[in-house]
């Protein structure tokens, strides 16, 4: 029979390849093969130096990259031989408020009484008390000033080198998370450390962290990529129970503390849960583990809810009305055969319920749950996808913020020049082939995403079974195509990180022996002039970018601040913006004094700005928002007959000397004192 039989199923093999009939058969021929002794002690062997070396691999190359930071911002600005004000004013715009109130709880008796000043914060923003904690996010600060006096370290280091330390830190944990995570998918260590050379060479476009040290996203997303990491590890059909068991814990305890750290994380996360559930659609993942991971997301809002003072933008989350009507529509789920027709159309009813009862629930807790709906944000969404214009200023300059301009010709060239583009299109167009492929079978019917670009195009380049699958599509016979693609796994990335290293190394390299020199002696002349002249109970208005400054150098009190989640902020910052418009004195003076400011700051560089962007100069907003300047055929066009005031306030001639008084000046700023006693003169 055996003899008989033979034959035939040999000729089906070559007629037709089956992936199943072939591992049968190797398994067949394998059984008939003696097992030696000691074969179960050396894969096991192998196993652990495999994993052992990848490991090691990880953490250094999390821990090199932390010191090239800390080298690099070393050089840089030249800290360590920098005054401490000097160092300050490294920290600009909103990263300048964040590290003011790190100061600020280093500053206070107490852990309680720091908590409680930036919890009833009316010091920082004439005429507002705000929650700053809840407001900025400022657990980071918080738990950074705990550790530096619990751990005894204000005997050993100065406060602004253990907060940076701790940021790149985190940084360094980043970077061994996108290794592990692109470990994880392809099999291969070389894919992680393929990942790490990418994601450092195309760190202009991976990172901020270079400019704006203190920014939430760089505290946040190194939480995030270890959620990511233990998520992918979790999701795999072959880990055993205790790896299954620390993933899951780490996912826990990183997506809580994702959500802690960024006031914008439940958005991200959010996403995540979307590709979860269409994974979980069309039957990718076991459905029981994905369900989990639901209920992770559930766990950690509600206790982000109750930590950040009952915060309602998180019950108010798309992310929470997702998650519970997928476990709504969990429980009316009927058991039913697999791959049946009917199973088919309960997953089409399935996916529409979920739809359906998302934006339901999303709206019912809208009406229910008093918060703050951020309109602005749905009015940035909207212009910046095109589906609205708007003269707004805010709306306007903050799509004129580079982090938020569509990608330039140089972005796409830096990611080409890297070899991280092409490989990153390939593999892309190959996995969402593949996966239209099985959901077919199966149906018949600038600065967050890089790093997991890096990531996807490591993977792919030393994947195996992607290699399989693009000759496979090829229908590649004339070699032996496992052999072909376990070479090609191998020798690939190889050639990729030799040509990197050969060509990018030398850069690094040049850029750490390179001293050089942050050098801006009028913005320290300007906060040397505050601390010795001005009023302690002065209130100073200005751009929001130098209010920030102001607060951490000097500490006095201003009247707006960078920050652009908060309606009123954003409309203070639009009004104090009208020193740069045609406006009359008079409505300055009014606008300045209803925030109760006691001086004015006027910026050369913005009043004289030249930007090579067209219209996205402050002025030119201003201009368009006020109807000075044309922005569209067919609107209206205001003449004013006033001159631009910051220009207009330089000359000294009335009405402007009767409202505003110069106190101080140099190359870049110009301070003038409100007068209180106004003779109104034209």
């Amino acid at each position: 029979m055996a003899e008989e039989e033979g034959p035939p199923v040999e000729l089906r093999q070559r007629k037709k390849p089956k992936s199943s009939e072939k591992e049968s058969a190797k398994e067949e021929r394998i059984n008939d093969i003696p097992i030696p002794e000691r074969a179960p002690k050396y894969v096991l062997f192998q196993r652990f130096a495999k994993i052992f070396i990848g490991c090691l691999a990880a953490v250094t190359s999390g821990m090199m990259y932390a010191l090239y930071l800390s080298a690099y911002h070393e050089r840089k600005f030249w800290f360590s031989n920098r005054q401490e004000l000097e160092r300050e004013i490294t920290f600009q715009g909103d990263s300048a408020i964040y590290y003011s109130y790190y100061k600020d709880m280093l500053k206070a008796p107490s852990f309680e009484r720091g908590v409680y000043e930036l919890t009833h914060n009316n010091k920082t923003v004439s005429l507002k008390t705000i929650n700053a904690v809840q407001q900025m996010s400022l657990y980071p600060e918080l738990i950074a000033s705990v550790l530096y006096q619990a751990t005894g370290s204000n005997e050993i280091i100065e406060p602004v080198y253990f907060y940076i330390g701790i940021v790149f830190g985190l940084q360094g944990i980043y970077v061994t998370a996108l290794f592990v995570t692109s470990w994880l998918m392809s099999g291969t260590w070389l894919a992680g450390m393929l990942t790490v050379a990418w994601f450092i060479i195309n760190r202009v476009d991976t990172t901020r962290i270079e400019y704006s040290i203190p920014l939430r996203e760089n505290w946040a997303l190194p939480y995030f990529a270890c959620q990511v990491a233990a998520l992918t590890g979790y999701l795999k059909s072959n880990l055993n129970t205790y790896g299954e068991r620390f993933c899951y814990l780490l996912m826990s305890a990183s997506t809580y503390t994702f959500m802690m750290m960024w006031e914008y994380s439940h958005y991200l996360l959010f996403l995540q849960a979307i590709s979860l559930f269409l994974l979980d659609i069309f039957s990718l993942k076991q459905s029981d583990k994905v369900y989990e991971v639901y209920k992770i997301y559930v766990f950690s809002l509600f206790l982000g809810y109750l930590l950040q003072f009952e915060n309602p933008a998180l019950l108010v989350s798309p992310l929470l009305s997702l998650v519970a009507a997928l476990m709504l529509a969990k429980c009316l789920q009927l058991n039913v055969k697999k791959g049946s027709f009917v199973a088919k159309i309960i997953k089409m009813i399935n996916f529409y319920l979920v739809c359906t009862l998302t934006i339901t629930l999303n709206i019912i807790m809208k009406m229910f749950v008093p918060h703050k709906e951020n309109g602005h944000m749905l009015k940035f969404l909207e212009v910046k996808f095109g589906l609205n214009m708007t003269k707004n200023f805010t709306m306007n300059w903050l799509l004129c913020q580079e982090s938020l301009q569509a990608p330039s010709q140089d972005f796409f060239l830096r990611l080409t020049q890297s070899s991280l583009l092409p490989f990153y299109i390939l593999v892309l167009i190959i996995c969402l082939l593949s996966m239209l492929q099985v959901i077919f079978r199966r149906i018949n019917l600038k600065y967050i995403w890089i790093p997991y670009v890096c990531m996807l195009a490591a993977f792919g380049v030393c994947s195996p079974e992607l290699w399989m699958t693009l000759f496979k599509w090829l229908r590649l016979r004339t070699v032996h195509p496992i052999l072909l693609a376990l070479i090609l796994s191998m020798a690939v990335p190889t050639i990729i990180g030799l040509s990197l290293w050969k060509e990018f190394f030398p850069r690094l390299m040049t850029e750490l022996m390179e001293l050089q020199e942050f050098y801006d002696p009028d913005t320290v002349e300007l906060m040397t002039w505050i601390k010795r002249q001005a009023p302690v109970a002065a209130v100073f208005a200005g751009s929001p970018q130098l209010m920030g400054a102001i607060k951490l150098c000097t500490g006095w009190m201003v009247t707006s601040l960078p920050l652009y989640n908060d309606d009123d902020l954003l409309k203070r910052n639009e009004n104090i913006y009208q020193i740069y418009s045609k406006r009359s004195a008079e409505d300055i003076y009014k606008i300045l004094t209803s925030y109760k400011a006691n001086y004015l700051i006027v910026e050369d560089a913005i009043c004289n700005e030249v930007g090579t962007m067209r219209g996205c100069r402050v002025k030119d907003l201003l201009d368009i928002a006020n109807g000075h300047m044309v922005c569209e055929e067919g609107d209206k066009l205001t003449y004013s007959k006033y001159g631009r005031f910051c220009h207009e306030v330089k000359i000294n001639y009335s009405p402007y000397v009767n409202y505003f008084t110069r106190v101080y000046w140099n190359r870049s700023y110009f301070v003038y004192k409100i007068n209180t006693v106004i003779s109104f003169q034209s």
